[in-house]
């Protein structure tokens, strides 16, 4: 049975890839994860707030000191970002050497001058390719819609400029042109575009008045959002398509490839199931290409996307509309 597939233009093994996270800045923990099967990994995000809140505590510490020298404070900035990079590459270098599947770096940036700064030097380290994450909060009321878009298309062509790895964008969902937009993107010269990402989930504590964090981990029901943009855009774009958020089992990984994913991201699974489920994934789907005699991912990759409807929301109507019609009401 041939569970290889083709992500960013690399050859995997599988196509479960543990996406970004804490599992994935441990060396040990990532022996484990080559050991239960994953394709490849993607490692804990660069963030250059972290960086720069660093600064800004030596800032402060500088501001209440009559005679601090902040001429210093230049250099600070300098050496704390480099010390940050340093560390990260120093790890992809131990990495590289411990571990066979492909390292995909992550990026995540607010300033856009930065962007192909991390890139760049994270290529240099020797990572397989790189995932930038773009990410606006939709709620920044001074940022229209154009204004937004062509700052994620603009980071894309100045990072592709820089580098010569494989590059992939993960994404938000919440983009009033969907469609077009990611047709933008996939046209800016991506090789595979992440669906989507997942943030932070509110909830108050109404004794305390605090904002605390809900719903850290995704859900299984999470994957129908993804399943439906995901059989959209399959064969529509020009890049490949990666799932992520909702992909918990051996059966939600079977809905994406067929959706159109060309592989799948997993974390929140691996948190509640540990990295050995994995393999548990694997063998589900394995056992399905059995009984349904598939020898191959690609013999049934996208085999129920949208790609042959001319109309995907006419499609979507028409599902809606026979769902209900199904449907027995007593409304006395």
């Amino acid at each position: 049975m041939d569970l290889s597939v083709n992500y960013l233009g690399l050859k995997l093994k599988s196509p479960i890839v543990v996406g970004s996270s804490g599992l994935t800045f441990s060396l040990d923990r990532l022996k484990q994860i080559e050991q239960a099967g994953a394709g490849a990994v993607v490692l804990k995000s660069i963030f250059e707030e972290e960086i720069q809140h660093e600064y800004n505590h030596i800032l402060e510490q500088e501001s209440r000191d009559d005679e601090a020298n902040l001429e210093y404070l230049d250099y600070y900035d300098f050496k704390i970002k480099e010390d940050n990079v340093n560390k990260y590459i120093e790890f992809i270098k131990k990495a590289k050497k411990e571990i066979s599947i492909p390292l995909i770096a992550s990026v995540n940036c607010k300033s856009s001058h930065e962007w192909t700064f991390f890139a760049k030097k994270l290529q240099d380290a020797g990572v397989d390719a790189v995932e930038i994450n773009l990410f606006t909060l939709p709620s920044d009321f001074s940022l229209t819609c154009e204004k937004v878009e062509q700052t994620y298309i603009d980071v894309i062509k100045k990072v592709k400029e820089k580098v010569t790895i494989p590059v992939s964008v993960k994404i938000s969902c919440h983009f009033a042109d969907m469609g077009a937009f990611v047709k933008r993107i996939s046209q800016a010269g991506i090789d595979g575009l992440v669906l989507f990402n997942r943030f932070f989930q509110p909830d108050f504590d109404v004794e305390n008045f605090k904002v605390i964090p809900t719903n850290v981990l995704s859900s299984a029901s999470d994957v129908a959002h993804t399943l439906r943009w995901m059989s959209i855009f399959y064969g529509r774009l020009d890049c490949g398509l990666i799932a992520s958020t909702g992909v918990h089992d051996g059966l939600s990984l079977i809905k994406v490839l067929l959706a159109g994913a060309d592989a799948a991201q997993v974390v929140s699974t691996l948190y509640k199931n540990g990295v050995g489920h994995i393999s548990t994934m694997l063998s589900d789907l394995e056992e399905w290409m059995g009984k349904h005699g598939f020898n191959s991912i690609d013999e049934f990759r996208g085999r129920m996307s949208q790609k042959n409807s001319p109309n995907p929301a006419e499609y979507e109507r028409v599902q809606f509309m026979k769902y209900f019609q199904d449907k027995k009401y007593d409304l006395d």
